[in-house]
């Protein structure tokens, strides 16, 4: 193998891109492990929980590369398809993961990405959303196959807020990175040079963030991994507003007019009984007796 293809950091042609970690594909996951002291496996522990993956789930890892953060996402239960535009990386990961019928490895350009509207639960990108020529374009289209409510994930690269580690970290990508992956992949040290230099030119966390908020993202957030050598970004699709449907209420019934009592009949008083006439007293015998003439 030659000298490894080396892009232009102000243009990021895909091709050119794309053939570069063609040629690293067979040692990169090795290198990226070696060269962040093991915190790969953290920062990729971190995207996971992020994502928050559940069995059912269809999600998208776009730049999968070899499908290390995919099988991550697939090992709780999600169906993940991984999305890369180089055909090297698509193909190591294709022998690796042979197995595991959660993952899909799919070419695509995460400017112009092959699936329909609304067509995954969540999408999550790591370390390449700065290798994309535009990545403004790609997290559009992120949010466009992205069902509303569902979340967008990015791990990248970042710029360190103390500058007791930034100073250090800078040293470190310039000058001892390239080194240290010449002595594992020879022809690997130009790419690294790229990689390092296109971590140097990359916007900061709150400008990221900004790019989020402009693609249409809510309830936006980052939190920083490492003292901000990583740092994790998140962001929302919305959910279109409820209408309240404009439904007719029923007509209320207006209470019928109450008829008036009917009025009972006089009720005629009994006529006052006369009283019975007294019947006159039976005549009395007197106990005198009565004097006649002698017989």
């Amino acid at each position: 193998m030659g000298s490894v293809t080396r892009p232009d950091t102000a243009t990021k042609l895909a091709t050119d891109v794309s053939t570069m970690f063609d040629e690293v594909s067979p040692r990169y996951d090795l290198l990226n492990d070696l060269l962040s002291a093991g915190n790969a496996r953290l920062w990729r522990i971190a995207t996971t929980k992020a994502v928050a993956p559940r069995k059912g789930m269809r999600i998208l890892d776009v730049a999968a590369g070899t499908g290390t953060s995919s099988a991550a996402l697939a090992a709780l239960g999600a169906h993940v398809v991984a999305a890369d535009f180089s055909e090297g990386m698509l193909a190591e990961g294709r022998r690796r993961h042979a197995g595991n019928a959660l993952i899909e490895f799919v070419h695509a350009d995460a400017t112009d990405l092959p699936f329909e509207d609304d067509a995954f639960d969540a999408a999550t990108i790591s370390y390449g959303l700065r290798n994309v020529s535009d990545p403004k374009r790609a997290l559009a289209e992120m949010r466009r196959v992205v069902k509303p409510g569902g979340r967008i994930v990015i791990a990248e690269f970042s710029t360190p807020p103390a500058q007791a580690v930034r100073v250090p970290y800078a040293l470190y990508g310039r000058h001892v990175l390239p080194r240290v992956a010449g002595l594992v992949n020879r022809e690997a040290a130009e790419a690294y040079r790229y990689l390092n230099e296109s971590i140097e030119q990359w916007p900061t966390q709150t400008e990221l963030a900004a790019w989020l908020n402009e693609a249409g993202l809510e309830r936006v957030a980052y939190r920083n991994l490492s003292f901000g050598i990583v740092a994790l970004h998140r962001g929302f699709v919305p959910k279109p507003p409820v209408v309240e449907s404009k439904a007719k209420k029923p007509a209320t019934k207006k209470p019928a007019a109450k008829k008036p009592a009917a009025k009972k009949p006089a009720t005629k008083k009994p006529a006052a009984k006369k009283p019975a006439p007294k019947k006159p007293a039976p005549a009395t015998r007197s106990s005198k007796p009565t004097t006649g003439g002698a017989a």
